[in-house]
């Protein structure tokens, strides 16, 4: 093992897969910065709004790796009568050094830990990180008369004032569901160190751990040596059938045996890996009569703040700030329209307007590629009781590609995937997305406007940049469908 302490992120890591804890340990990779809207952005702003609920509370701001420096200054605090509460305190016990978001002074001496998650929930995973904190607390002999978890609170409205902070969070007891968890770590810290002691990378087949609770960060290194056509990328695959062709030594789909029971999904994706032919179902022309031409192709982007920007909205509610809308005329003219909003305002309601009026003057079908903008649509209507009618007209009108995607085509160009993104150019080579600057995502998108909505961008250049890249990935989205929807044609003919 090497010359180094633990951190409560490797314990983690070690709880999760002994090869990452190795990884992490032996292979670190270089520190970057979380990018705008990410999940570690947002856990890391949640977690410095949760100090604001312990007023006059001092920070300690030496980095990871003065860690004497900061655990010497914590003690000093502690010491200290007039100081309520130590943030990012340091500790180490039992080689294993953490960090602690809050730590409160209460009464009779004692103290409160307080963990803060920008979660709306407590989750499994928070009760494993409290009690690497309560080893090495417990440890070191600090009493603690109080453990919380300090999660966001979903049902919180912002007001007119701005977020009202105590309300913003919840507070919640979690003694009883840390007690076991407490309990085992000693047996389990006693595997990890076993586990770095190896010279050589320690085997583990990869499978849901990898991705559960944290996608892990070695997920390429460690599927490196499988095949292309992996069985791990067969859709629904379950955990029995794996195993069982694990036993019978077969490692890529191309290698199941016909008489091994598979799902017709399956069956058929086995057989166009195998052929290299494309599948397409009979029916394919007779699903795809109510879908056009003429026929509209939509398209939308919504951001989840989990701090609320605006007046009436709650942490993580979607709010749709974005629209791209393809046209094919009857004589097959296509055209373009889109609406971005500023951001200055909460954009539901011009969103919702100004589709409602790209639409009214058609009646033809508007095709879109998931369940997602109905849902936006549904719940627009819901907020705006006067554009109600509209827009369940607009719902009224939707077609889903998707479904058509999903049960009649498949192309081994589609990579175990039904994404727009990987059906797009499949189904049509000279199209991609690979042009694009910037943003080519939904997840970047998303944050790019987040971005410009709280107003952390001030450049204008930076912010004109930012949203001609929104508009043109927006809009290759529904182009994506375009063609898709054109291929469908040629295959069905």
């Amino acid at each position: 093992m090497p010359n180094s302490s633990l951190s409560k992120s490797t314990c983690l890591a070690g709880l999760q897969c002994i090869r990452r804890l190795w990884l992490q340990v032996n292979e670190p990779q270089r520190y970057q910065p979380p990018v705008h809207g990410s999940l570690m952005d947002v856990g890391q702003k949640i977690g410095r709004m949760g100090r604001l609920l312990f007023p006059n509370g001092v920070l300690i701001d030496e980095e990871p790796w003065n860690h004497a420096q900061a655990a010497a200054r914590t003690r000093a605090l502690m010491e200290d009568a007039r100081v309520p509460a130590i943030f990012e305190g340091a500790f180490e016990f039992d080689g294993i050094r953490i960090r602690v978001d809050a730590l409160e002074r209460l009464a009779k001496g004692t103290w409160g830990l307080r963990e803060v998650k920008s979660s709306t929930c407590p989750k499994d995973h928070h009760y494993d990180d409290i009690a690497i904190q309560l080893h090495v607390l417990n440890g070191i002999g600090i009493a603690l008369s109080s453990i919380e978890l300090v999660h966001v609170n979903s049902a919180y409205v912002r007001g007119p004032g701005g977020i009202n902070w105590p309300e913003f969070f919840a507070r919640v007891d979690v003694v009883n569901p840390v007690a076991p968890r407490l309990a085992e770590l000693p047996s389990r810290l006693a595997a990890m160190r076993q586990c770095l002691d190896m010279a050589e990378l320690p085997d583990a087949e990869p499978g849901k751990q990898c991705n559960k609770p944290y996608y892990c960060e070695f997920w390429d290194l460690c599927t490196a040596d499988k095949p292309a056509d992996w069985i791990a990328h067969l859709p629904r695959l379950s955990q029995a059938c794996a195993s069982q062709l694990q036993a019978l030594g077969v490692d890529a789909i191309s290698s199941i045996p016909p008489d091994f029971p598979l799902t017709a999904k399956q069956v058929i994706i086995r057989d166009v890996v195998v052929t290299g032919r494309p599948y397409v179902a009979k029916d394919l022309q007779r699903r795809l009569q109510l879908f056009g031409p003429p026929a509209c192709y939509l398209d939308f982007e919504a951001m989840t703040p989990a701090i609320p920007l605006y007046e009436e909205t709650r942490p993580y509610q979607t709010l749709p700030f974005q629209w791209s809308l393809h046209t094919i005329d009857a004589d097959g003219t296509l055209w373009h329209q889109e609406f971005l909003a500023d951001g200055a305002s909460d954009p539901r309601r011009k969103f919702a307007e100004t589709l409602i009026g790209a639409l009214a003057t058609t009646d033809v079908p508007i095709i879109v590629y998931s369940p997602y903008e109905k849902t936006r649509l549904r719940e627009l209507a819901a907020q705006f009781s006067d554009l109600n009618a509209a827009l369940n007209g607009v719902i009224a009108r939707l077609a889903d590609l998707l479904p058509i995607i999903r049960n009649t085509v498949y192309l081994r160009e589609f990579e175990f995937s039904n994404s727009i993104k990987s059906v797009g150019p499949a189904l049509c080579p000279s199209f991609s997305y690979d042009d694009l600057d910037g943003i080519a995502d939904g997840l970047a998108a998303a944050g790019a406007f987040l971005q410009i909505a709280s107003g952390s961008l001030t450049g204008p250049d930076e912010i004109a940049n930012l949203r001609s890249q929104l508009l043109a990935y927006c809009e290759r989205d529904t182009l994506a469908m375009v063609e898709a929807h054109r291929a469908l044609k040629r295959l069905a003919a």
